[in-house]
């Protein structure tokens, strides 16, 4: 199925495939509909949000995670919280229909082991959402992977170096899903990465691997962010400008870095931080922030009775767009990069002399 969203606020267009996932946006329109080839900077509403449907991790307290070598941001081994309810969740996908194109099933733990999973999936494509989510892979079954066939876009196994890992890629491969895998980029795992990118050593048969840069949220800790200047950072870059059997990522945290050291990536092909302007996160109690690295929340908006249409009009979320408008002014690359993180500034990958301050307002 394919729709299109026509956001009279902003002047674009959105054009969505629920089969493919394909996305396309045009640029502003003018007053004639010709496409004026200006990004818009924002949405009327998210294309995307991230639903924090797990409250808890049923693997906080064995560590899962940490045993990995992945700091959870989220802090499931400190956290615990009531799963979120059916009924918020259909409250949220009612008022997304038309208007949102997928709903990124998260928070703290595995989604795919949420008490109602199955009817979180149904509920999403009954109002024509299309339902994607990350797992460990820890509990991932035939049965599941079955659900994840029937009803997601695509899924997505963080890399746990595990035998669990490597068995939930192939039940999903199995079952036909699309799958991903997702990769936290640290100092501690950068090496990895580049080894595996050059020999193409992941997994056969995936669609992609994503490259997720590790922040200092959570047990995330300052010393595993990787520096600009490290070399290693360079030689990651240029592995991924090779091509590969399998599609490359990156989420939008590395955009900096895919500016400076990459040179065959498309600049048409990179979206910087889209928090508060095509995205959110709403947490398992019904808070809603510009992005789920805000666990301090401060840009925080309770929802029910209130609205995701008023937390996206919100003060507290303009505050947190106009550090991304007025970020870098001087910079020839304001409009693809936009300061990169407006929450953690030390994991942006630039040194430009043009780069202003880019702490927290």
């Amino acid at each position: 199925m394919r729709y299109t969203i026509d956001d009279k606020k902003y002047h674009f267009k959105t054009a969505f495939d629920t089969e493919t996932g394909a996305y396309l946006r045009t640029g502003i329109l003018d007053e004639n509909g010709h496409d004026t080839g200006a990004d818009p900077f924002m949405a009327s509403f998210p294309h995307l949000i991230d639903v924090g449907v797990m409250g808890h991790c049923i693997h906080g307290k064995t560590g899962l995670c940490a045993k990995a070598g992945i700091g959870c941001y989220q802090s499931g081994l400190t956290v615990s919280r009531p799963n979120m309810t059916v009924d918020n969740f259909a409250w949220i996908a009612a008022q997304c229909r038309g208007r949102c194109n997928q709903l990124a099933l998260g928070g703290r733990g595995d989604p795919d082991q949420h008490e109602d999973f199955e009817q979180l999936l149904r509920i999403s494509r009954e109002n024509n959402l299309v339902p994607n989510f990350t797992t460990s892979g820890y509990g991932m079954t035939p049965q599941l992977a079955d659900l994840c066939k029937k009803y997601c876009g695509a899924v997505a196994v963080s890399w746990y170096r595990s035998d669990y890992t490597l068995n939930a890629i192939r039940l999903l491969i199995e079952a036909g899903v699309k799958t991903n895998i997702h990769y936290v980029l640290g100092k501690n795992t950068i090496d990895e990465a580049v080894e595996r990118l050059s020999n193409n050593s992941f997994p056969s048969g995936v669609n992609a691997v994503i490259f997720l840069l590790h922040k200092p949220a959570g047990q995330g800790t300052h010393q595993n962010v990787l520096r600009v200047d490290d070399p290693a950072v360079k030689h990651f870059f240029s592995e991924v400008d090779n091509l590969h059997p399998y599609k490359v990522g990156l989420d939008s945290c590395n955009v900096p870095g895919a500016i400076k050291y990459c040179k065959h990536i498309l600049p048409q092909s990179l979206d910087t931080c889209e928090g508060a302007r095509f995205s959110c996160y709403i947490d398992s109690d019904m808070t809603m922030l510009p992005c789920s690295f805000d666990q301090t929340r401060k840009y925080a908006f309770k929802l029910r009775p209130e609205t995701i249409e008023k937390g996206w009009n919100s003060p507290v979320f303009d505050r947190f767009r106009e550090k991304l408008r007025n970020a870098c002014p001087a910079c020839k690359y304001q409009d693809l990069c936009k300061g990169g993180c407006p929450l953690l500034p030390e994991i942006v990958f630039c040194d430009r002399e043009e780069r202003t301050s880019t702490q927290e307002v």
